[in-house]
């Protein structure tokens, strides 16, 4: 099961976490793992909750098997989880942190659309540590 994907208080913001050499590649294969608008729709739809394997495929307008590939390929990466009920396998959102993930893109974009030019929050500006020569996600 899911970690309360579907909480209210999913975006709150992210701990200042540095990204370092040794967990670059990670995170650029999570991101590269959402760049697919399958996985996206995918995602979408369990943000919404809940979804057995076979309705989740519907849902999003694909053939079962392709779905099964996206799913493992999303599972492998800890953005989903799936639990058996019966014949079935119904999957969730790992945790808040991918419906975090997905609010941020959503937004991010619709701004972009909008033309928008805010003043970069916390939570999207970086920083670069001259002394590691690492950059840290929030304030300095």
């Amino acid at each position: 099961m899911g970690h309360g994907a579907n909480t209210p208080d999913s975006s709150a913001a992210a701990p200042h976490t540095r990204l370092t050499p040794q967990n670059a590649p990670q995170v650029a294969t999570m991101l590269q793992a959402l760049s697919t608008p399958s996985r996206l729709l995918i995602l979408a739809r369990l943000r919404e909750g809940p979804c057995a394997a076979t309705e989740l495929a519907t849902a999003v307008g694909m053939e079962q098997s392709a779905c099964s590939h996206q799913l493992r390929l999303l599972r492998n990466l800890g953005l989903v989880t799936g639990t058996r009920q019966g014949r079935s396998v119904v999957y969730t959102l790992h945790d808040n942190h991918v419906a975090a993930l997905l609010d941020q893109a959503l937004y991010h974009v619709e701004h972009l659309r909008l033309g928008l030019i805010g003043a970069p929050t916390e939570l999207s500006t970086n920083h670069l540590d001259e002394a590691s020569g690492t950059t840290r996600l929030g304030s300095p």
